[in-house]
């Protein structure tokens, strides 16, 4: 089927349902890796014009995968915490400015605008419980509100947000909406021109297959400028390679935001990695992936005990489903799961599963047998 399954050789007796947390990588990008350390060996930095060759397709790909304008809109950066700070550290804000998130954010999107505090500048913090997140969300944003920033996908409960809706609100509103996407960008399409968003973050370590330590910062193009610059180095700037210019200017470009020397080896991973969500196609990958979290939640509603603390329309969900059984202890049940090589998170309410377009039938079953199981002990 779509000649991918042999990407993912896991190790025998394996489930793996983590992919919201840190994801294997597929084959290619172990190979890739390889390669590229052989290469380092034997040759050191002889070809490596080669290697900033792999760095301008990684770029090519995450444009296309954010369908952002172009490449000069994308800055490879650390992490999404590293982008988040950019924005909120970069932004001139004025005292009694507001911004709004959601009460369920990674820490990544909220411990950030609120170490503006000190600033004089509020965070309003929205529930998203109600029949309508993202009226909730609008709603909240008022005359001194300055940008809405939001998770694409929440981490723990797995609600997916409409983001066209809620750029079309902040466009309204004269709201800068920053998206943080690590829970969606590479599980399903997504499109930061289609929502309107000024800044989009992702890490590439999830959904996207690839390593820790390299993400995307995506910054709308009239934005690159206004936000101040707190980083420098010879790598962000507009004539990167002339070393011995005496006068110098920051790059126009969302390269502005690499102070430094690249993480080629992050770059060579994550571009194989995103090579192959391209062959398969992001609408077949999200498409595999619903089935998959529709495979699991058909068969978690069927066990005595299980609560499901995820949605269950279709279109509130990526590839989150957190739940929890009646007499077990979330801690205690998360260490009996792993135990059972059931690779998944405690977060938020309970258990969180979180599977790929590629996952087995076979891990699913096999996961959901072992529930049954251990609803009856």
């Amino acid at each position: 089927m779509y000649g991918f399954q042999d990407e993912f050789p896991q190790a025998p007796g394996l489930r793996y349902l983590n992919h919201a947390a840190v994801a294997p990588w597929p084959r290619r990008a172990a190979e890739a890796v390889a390669a590229f350390g052989e290469q380092n060996t034997r040759f050191g930095a002889r070809d490596y014009p080669t290697w900033l060759e792999v760095e301008r397709r990684l770029r090519e790909r995450l444009k296309r995968l954010l369908n952002a304008p172009s490449t000069a809109d994308i800055a490879l950066v650390k992490n999404t915490s590293e982008a988040l700070s950019f924005v909120a550290f970069g932004l001139d804000w004025r005292p009694g400015e507001q911004i709004v998130i959601s009460n369920e954010e990674f820490p990544s999107n909220r411990v950030v605008w609120q170490a503006l505090q000190p600033q004089g500048v509020e965070v309003i913090q929205v529930a998203l419980d109600g029949a309508d997140p993202e009226a909730a969300l609008l709603a909240a944003c008022g005359p001194r509100t300055r940008l809405l920033s939001i998770s694409a996908v929440q981490y723990a409960s797995g609600l997916r947000l409409d983001l066209e809706r809620l750029g079309r609100g902040c466009r309204e509103r004269g709201v800068l909406l920053c998206v943080d996407a690590i829970q969606q960008l590479g599980a399903l399409p997504f499109d930061v021109q289609g929502c309107d968003c000024a800044f989009a973050m992702a890490d590439g370590h999830k959904w996207m297959l690839g390593p820790e330590g390299l993400g995307v910062f995506y910054c709308r193009s009239d934005l690159r400028e206004r936000l101040r610059l707190h980083e420098y180095g010879w790598h962000m700037l507009e004539h990167a390679s002339d070393y011995e210019r005496p006068d110098w200017q920051p790059a126009r470009s969302a390269r502005r935001f690499e102070c430094g020397s690249p993480n080629m080896l992050g770059a060579v991973a994550l571009e194989a990695s995103l090579a192959l969500l391209e062959e398969v196609g992001l609408e077949t990958v999200g498409r595999l992936l619903h089935e998959r979290v529709q495979w699991l939640l058909d068969g978690l509603t069927r066990i005595p005990g299980i609560s499901l603390h995820s949605p269950r329309q279709p279109e509130r969900r990526a590839g989150i489903l957190t739940f929890t059984l009646a007499g077990w202890d979330n801690r205690a049940l998360h260490e009996r799961l792993m135990a059972e090589q059931v690779v998944c998170a405690q977060r938020g309410p309970g258990i969180r599963f979180s599977p790929h377009f590629y996952t087995n039938e076979r891990v699913i079953e096999e996961t959901l047998t072992l529930l049954a199981q251990l609803s009856r002990e």
